[in-house]
């Protein structure tokens, strides 16, 4: 199975965002390319909202491009073989965590406008996965991020308002 065939499946068992799951699969089925970064029209991007333990802390990077604190994640690489799996390639890149454990369902799509590593203007199309860290994981901040660190779910930073929506699904899935 492909990637893009991995997408189009993991994405029809997506239940929730009827109409934002209907444009993703649309797009898929109109773009061979959807899930790889040279498709400049835009491609899907998989990322994930790490919790703690104990589901009270999420880690949130402070993107050096975005200038603003968001759950790891990036592009889709040609040696991913399903949207989980490149989710979580780019948590443990991203946070220097071994034992990190996906929930293989997404919690919640997002397409945004972002200029990106094409060095033109084109959209993300994220699909977000909840990912849980073991007991005690300490984060290793890598040179993809400016700051790396866990945040209480109730404090978290003021410029964070289109995360509560992730943050929402992922309780949801686990409560």
């Amino acid at each position: 199975m492909t990637l893009h065939d991995d997408a189009v499946s993991t994405l029809s068992r997506f239940t929730g965002q009827d109409a934002l799951k209907e444009a993703y699969l649309g797009f898929l089925g109109a773009r061979e390319d959807a899930c790889m970064r040279s498709c400049e029209p835009g491609h899907l991007t998989a990322s994930a909202l790490v919790l703690d333990a104990t589901a009270e802390h999420a880690l949130l990077t402070l993107h050096p491009r975005v200038g603003r604190w968001l759950q790891l994640g990036g592009h889709c690489e040609p040696e991913d073989v399903s949207l989980a799996a490149a989710a979580l390639r780019e948590a443990t890149e991203e946070s220097g965590m071994r034992g990190l454990r996906i929930e293989p369902t997404p919690i919640h799509l997002d397409v945004h406008p972002i200029t990106c590593s094409l060095g033109v203007p084109t959209r993300h199309f994220d699909v977000r996965f909840l990912v849980r860290a073991p007991m005690g994981a300490q984060p290793v901040r890598s040179a993809e991020s400016v700051d790396l660190q866990w945040w209480p779910l109730d404090s978290l930073p003021d410029n964070v308002d289109d995360l509560h929506p992730l943050i929402e699904s992922a309780l949801a899935r686990i409560r």
